[in-house]
């Protein structure tokens, strides 16, 4: 009897979670152009773009600060760390760092720290003239953006844990030159920088059944920010997922392998809903191959990816084709002891 209250638990959870992410995907109104620091948007690790990001109940220690901060929460080792770059689109440039720590065995829970930079490259500055072309170029501008951040998460039971985490984010997208004056014979230097703070939090629950779980996060939650005289928020996102290990299906399962499927309902403030699929084989716990499939996304879908890990080290790639502009490449190494 208690059994098919557990299983109909089960299946009364996961049909909610099908009929809200079916609900968020093709119910959604057409959002486009409504945030800014769409940096934070983007994905610096290579496990997880090579899964099309699908990683909401994911345990990944350090790196789950990228996607949902409770995912550090039954870290194994004393300290985890990450390193991670993402050749973006158009030449930019994304490096980013987690480190978490678990005193005394995640006893009074996980702290972790995340550090994100970006590199635009070089652009040339204009301002306005009265010449036939409307404009001169200034000098060369380098924009750049960054996000440090500080974690928590902690397993409050065997199966339910909870996260959260505090950073401070900001752009510096060079300098602008006014023309000021009643004659517009003067020039002013404005710089174009803005910093705010973003919180994310997020909850993944273990049902019991097998390794299915489920979760949910928000990311980028913040107040509004100003560059001149327009105002706008950050991206903010809201995602509910749920991940099982195929091969805990079959009776005769193989030893020493492993096949878990992550699916991944998003609610963006910026831009329509979206669900994104992740598969992950694993032999022996050393070598990885991924798959992820994003639907309802204008350039990328099918993303794919591997891994070794060995001894406490290993490194992840992903490679992720981008439609119209250049494919993406993403490396990184994790340590853990």
């Amino acid at each position: 009897m208690q059994v098919k209250m557990i299983n109909r638990r089960i299946y009364i959870m996961g049909l909610i979670l099908l009929l809200v992410g079916a609900g968020l995907v093709y119910g959604g109104d057409v959002k486009l152009a409504q945030t800014g620091f769409q940096f934070l948007s983007v994905g610096s690790n290579a496990r997880g773009s090579a899964m099309a990001n699908a990683l909401t109940t994911v345990e990944i220690g350090s790196a789950a600060l990228q996607y949902n901060p409770a995912g550090m929460a039954r870290q194994g080792q004393l300290i985890d760390l990450t390193l991670g770059q993402n050749q973006w689109i158009d030449g930019i440039k994304y490096n980013s760092l987690g480190l978490s720590v678990s005193p005394y065995g995640g006893r009074y829970g996980v702290l972790g720290l995340s550090l994100l930079s970006v590199d635009y490259g070089e652009v040339q500055g204009t301002m306005v003239w009265g010449n036939s072309q409307g404009y001169i170029d200034t000098d060369i501008l380098t924009p750049t953006a960054f996000a440090a951040g500080v974690g928590y998460a902690k397993s409050l039971t065997n199966k339910f844990a909870v996260g959260g985490q505090v950073k401070v984010t900001g752009q510096q997208l060079g300098h602008s030159l006014i023309l000021t004056g009643e004659g517009g014979d003067s020039l002013k230097v404005r710089e174009n920088r803005a910093v705010t703070t973003a919180y994310d939090f997020g909850t993944i629950y273990r049902t019991g059944w097998k390794s299915l779980a489920f979760g949910m996060s928000v990311n980028n939650f913040s107040r509004e920010i100003k560059y001149e005289q327009e105002n706008f928020e950050l991206p903010l996102t809201f995602k509910i997922g749920a991940s099982l290990d195929l091969l805990d299906l079959w009776t005769g399962r193989p030893a020493g392998m492993g096949l878990m499927l992550s699916v991944e309902a998003l609610h963006p403030r910026d831009y329509p809903e979206q669900l994104n699929l992740g598969l992950e084989y694993q032999y022996q716990r050393m070598l990885y191959m991924r798959l992820g499939y994003m639907l309802v996304s204008d350039e990328a879908h099918v993303t794919i990816g591997g891994g070794l890990q060995k001894y406490g080290l290993g490194i992840d790639y992903a490679y992720v084709p981008f439609g119209v502009f250049d494919n993406v490449q993403m490396f990184t190494l994790h340590f853990g002891f």
